[in-house]
């Protein structure tokens, strides 16, 4: 894997990135923000630098408290049918977060920031150095003008509500 381009990681990324988000239902809406590109210090894969690609998503649907933990279950469980490792639940009241990792070592976490918004990001591995486009994935909901990520503001008729959501029955 590590002879892909940086460019076809950061693809990679974005595409698990949706898959992420598109498992949660009802649908979030979502858009991309602080997409960003950094060096592996010394690491080189035949003499050449490398670095990773980070793609990151804001969540703008409004979650309500009661409703947070619902989410993040949603993405753990997901992440677990699709192999990857959880690697750290942060169980904080007020600002829990998942992270994981995928067979390949991509990086992926969800935190829930400030008035309860989730974000998503993706970290590749270290892939030899080289031009990065923009994520191609549409997000749902209205980029962003500018880099400042606005509170979530967009209202559904299920992440918004003050109940918790109703568990699974189990299995006999």
């Amino acid at each position: 894997m590590s002879r892909i381009s940086l460019q076809e990681a950061a693809e990679k990324a974005a595409s698990i990135m949706l898959d992420s988000v598109s498992a949660v239902n009802p649908e979030l809406n979502w858009v991309h923000y602080a997409p960003t590109q950094g060096g592996c210090g010394g690491y080189t894969i035949d003499g050449k630098a490398t670095s990773s690609v980070t793609r990151r998503v804001a969540v703008m649907t409004i979650v309500s408290e009661a409703r947070r933990g619902s989410l993040l279950g949603v993405v753990e469980r997901h992440w677990k049918q699709r192999g990857y490792k959880i690697t750290e639940v942060n169980p904080d009241k007020d600002l829990p977060a998942i992270s994981a990792s995928t067979p390949e070592d991509f990086r992926l976490g969800v935190t829930v920031g400030k008035k309860g918004q989730f974000f998503f990001s993706i970290t590749t591995p270290c892939f030899i150095e080289s031009e990065v486009q923009p994520p191609k994935t549409k997000p749902n909901g209205t980029p962003l003008d500018g880099e400042h990520v606005p509170d979530p503001y967009v209202r559904s008729d299920f992440w918004p509500s003050n109940t918790s959501a109703p568990s699974s029955p189990s299995a006999p």
